[in-house]
């Protein structure tokens, strides 16, 4: 349905640049066509992660108008680390990374796309290391693994801040190790991978007034939920203080209908900037402006993101009450109505209430070890039924077990584990819940 239109499209970017236009937008269609019909047979060994009965990892397609001007910006493969090889595209990247930090509430900041999540969050806490050299960096025991990976390759030293029993970094845990020194960054997750919490940023505010401490925020999958208005209280509160953390990080290629990987870091004080600066003999000549590769670790980035996801944003404006905003207020309408009928169902036992758009439950059984082997033999058929679920392994207390008397026999639960990201999901839980239900 759109070869007319990227075809009308196509042309109209080459006229732009007249005689040297290329002669053909053409090849060999046939060899074309068979190399094409290979891929597709290769593609297929995937799950079906566009459908809305895939309801297991983090996996939400990018829409149409990121996936068509990425291939039309491939025409030209900009790269945006200098002006001379992206202009174009890095001027719609800062145009789009001011689009989000307006987002946060943020009038000044410094920022760019990364290549996704773990990019981001490297930068974030290479940052904090320079501006607190030799101090430690926490993050909960439910944040991303990347944090620990990071401090890992950059000799950082972390540690881990025990949980709430709803996966939240446990404020009492947090300022006991406070107390003790040599905090120099808190990372707080604004929605964690397993199941969406969103640590109690209000209240770890009020330690960095006690203790002086930067705090990262880690909102990769749960940043644009800034825009949803259904949010319960805690979360919303959380939310509300974004616009005070010293840096933030992003992923447009989860939630903010992006190809893989678009990533983004923004931090609020725009002098960190001279943190970055390098000589470079032969890159940042072709203009005075800016280079995104002056503030940036990376070196060469794909400009084509940064197309898509400014094309993206003319299409969907970052407004509360936009089209946008209600996509993610559907996700998280569609996670509540799961939670309910889980929790109404005597089959199974779940966790705490949904923050985001993640639901996870456990099979009841007779101890948590059987448990587990339910969750695993349930994933398993659902997927015989062309649904597809996900499975995490999660500590016992994030369950009220002793209520339907099993025997707490392990530390950790398989669970089952449902991101119901996609606008449509909230159409399909009645559907994805019967086939729940016929499994059981």
């Amino acid at each position: 349905m759109y070869k007319p239109v990227k075809e009308n499209i196509v042309n109209a970017l080459f006229s732009g640049f007249g005689e040297l236009s290329p002669s053909s937008l053409s090849g060999d269609s046939k060899e074309f066509e068979s190399v094409l019909n290979s891929v597709v047979e290769r593609l297929h060994d995937n799950y079906p992660y566009f459908h809305p009965m895939y309801a297991g990892q983090m996996l939400k397609p990018p829409h149409p108008v990121a996936r068509l001007a990425y291939a039309l910006a491939m025409h030209i493969n900009p790269n945006n680390h200098a002006l001379d090889g992206g202009r174009a595209s890095s001027a719609m990247e800062k145009e789009a990374v001011v689009g989000i930090a307006e987002m946060f509430g943020w009038k000044t900041h410094l920022g760019h796309l990364t290549g996704g999540g773990t990019m981001a969050n490297l930068e974030a806490l290479w940052v904090s290391s320079q501006i607190h050299p030799g101090k430690i960096i926490v993050a909960s025991e439910q944040s991303h693994y990347t944090h620990s990976r990071i401090s890992g390759v950059l000799g950082l030293k972390f540690e881990s801040i025990a949980t709430d029993e709803r996966g939240r970094m446990d404020l009492n845990s947090l300022e006991k190790r406070l107390q003790r020194g040599d905090v120099g960054t808190v990372v707080a997750t604004i929605g964690t991978t397993s199941t969406g919490s969103v640590d109690r940023l209000d209240e770890i505010m009020k330690l960095r007034e006690r203790h002086g401490f930067r705090i990262h925020a880690d909102a990769a999958y749960g940043g644009y939920f800034r825009l949803a208005d259904n949010l319960a209280s805690d979360a919303a509160k959380a939310y509300l203080c974004l616009e005070k953390v010293d840096s933030l990080v992003i992923d447009p290629h989860k939630h903010g209908l992006q190809p893989y990987g678009c990533g983004c870091v923004i931090f609020a004080d725009p002098s960190v900037g001279k943190l970055y600066k390098h000589e470079s003999p032969y890159t940042y000549f072709s203009s005075k402006d800016l280079h995104l590769g002056e503030i940036s670790l990376e070196c060469s980035r794909p400009g084509a993101a940064a197309v898509a996801l400014w094309a993206t944003m003319k299409k969907f404006p970052l407004v509360k009450g936009g089209e946008f905003a209600n996509g993610l207020m559907n996700g998280r309408k569609a996670a509540l109505k799961m939670f309910d009928k889980l929790n109404a169902d005597n089959r199974f036992v779940v966790a705490f209430p949904p923050e985001l758009d993640i639901v996870v439950w456990a099979v009841r059984a007779t101890s948590v070890t059987e448990a587990s082997i339910r969750a695993k033999r349930l994933f398993a058929e659902a997927e015989k039924k062309h649904l597809y679920l996900a499975l995490a392994e999660l500590p016992v207390q994030f369950f009220d077990f002793e209520s339907p008397g099993m025997n707490v026999d392990a530390p950790r639960v398989t669970s089952l584990r449902s991101v119901l990201m996609k606008p449509e999901h909230l159409e399909w839980v009645d559907r994805i819940w019967n086939v729940i239900d016929q499994i059981c």
